[in-house]
């Protein structure tokens, strides 16, 4: 119960922070992607679906996509869910996810990885698929 209770303040509060990025000229125009490791991305994705028109891409690193619960069939923004090869409960529960997600969504599996991808080039993969995906909603939605 202490998990939802502290997942809800973060979701919360990430959907402030859009909100807030959202009202400032500067950042207004501009296309929001959201970056989201472990609990962080059950946050991500609860903010894509509560701000559709704003939140654009999702990324998520060795991510529990499942908590997000509910909120997974009302994300629209195309969704990459990165999770480390050996790291299989979190695989099962990512590919659990991805069954429940509605709009564009892809797995990626980083081979030898573990859940905090320590491994030796294994930060790099992350990197540079979720630059990959964002630079890819960037060119779909410029500012």
């Amino acid at each position: 119960m202490a998990r939802l209770l502290k997942l809800t303040g973060l979701s919360r509060r990430l959907v402030a922070a859009v909100d807030l990025l959202d009202r400032r000229p500067d950042t207004a125009p501009l296309p929001l992607g959201l970056f989201g490791a472990s609990t962080g991305a059950a946050a991500a994705l609860v903010a894509a679906a509560e701000r559709p028109l704003k939140v654009r891409a999702v990324v998520s690193r060795g991510g529990r996509p499942d908590l997000a619960a509910e909120a997974l069939g009302r994300v629209r923004a195309p969704v990459l869910l990165l999770v480390g090869g050996e790291d299989r409960q979190v695989l099962r529960l990512n590919q659990e996810a991805a069954e429940r997600l509605t709009g564009p969504h892809r797995i990626t599996v980083v081979p030898g990885a573990t859940h905090l991808f320590e491994e030796p080039g294994a930060l790099g993969e992350v990197a540079a698929a979720a630059a990959e995906c964002f630079l890819r909603m960037t060119a779909e939605h410029p500012a």
